[in-house]
């Protein structure tokens, strides 16, 4: 009887600490959240004075495919961005939207309980479209850069989960005005996310 009681507690112990959001071989995920961009404080020369690229926070969905137990490959993709770009003595040089869709490879921790943290590296494509300028036509040419993600999913249980996660994005970007190259943006931001996911 002591034996029987004790292999219950046990048995009970394991399903109390396996973890129910496990990323298994086959698994995928969907992501609904919001990513704030934030470029880093110096942004390169431009036509002369300094160059300052605002935040912006917008929607984001993610999908990831699990191609081995714990290693899936991430798609990020995201409503249009848009910024806003200041000359230092010029001012409001004008604003731009872009879209950042972005490939990562990702390692998630197989750790026990419901804290699962992941690292990750990929590449990013940066589109940039609807560039308006007071000062003339402005043009930001796309953009290839490597990136790096890191964050944590916290189980809601078996399907969910709600994630934290930091994002660094190589972006530059040759600006012209009016046809004229006037130097190069550096923007390379920090997109800093929060989300819900769901496995399927």
């Amino acid at each position: 009887m002591t034996l029987r009681l004790s292999a219950l507690a046990a048995t009970a112990l394991l399903a109390l600490t396996a973890p129910a959001f496990a990323q298994s071989q086959g698994d995928m995920t969907l992501g609904f959240g919001l990513g704030n961009v934030m470029p880093k404080s110096d942004n390169g020369t431009l036509a002369g004075g300094a160059a300052e690229v605002d935040n912006d926070l917008r929607p984001t969905i993610t999908f990831e495919y699990f191609i081995r137990d714990n290693i899936g490959i991430e798609v990020l993709a995201a409503t249009p961005f848009e910024h806003e770009v200041k000359i230092d003595g010029i001012g409001k040089a004008g604003t731009v939207k872009h879209l950042p869709p972005t490939l990562s490879l990702q390692y998630h921790f197989p750790m026990g309980g419901a804290f699962k943290p992941f690292v990750g590296a990929g590449i990013t494509y940066v589109t940039f479209f609807e560039e308006e300028s007071a000062l003339g036509k402005l043009e930001l040419d796309d953009s290839w850069g490597v990136s790096a993600h890191v964050g944590f999913d916290y189980e809601l249980g078996p399907h969910g989960a709600i994630r934290s996660d930091l994002r660094w994005m190589d972006i530059d970007s040759d600006v012209k005005l009016n046809g004229n190259k006037i130097g190069t943006a550096e923007i390379d931001p920090v997109t800093v996310g929060l989300s819900y996911i769901y496995k399927f």
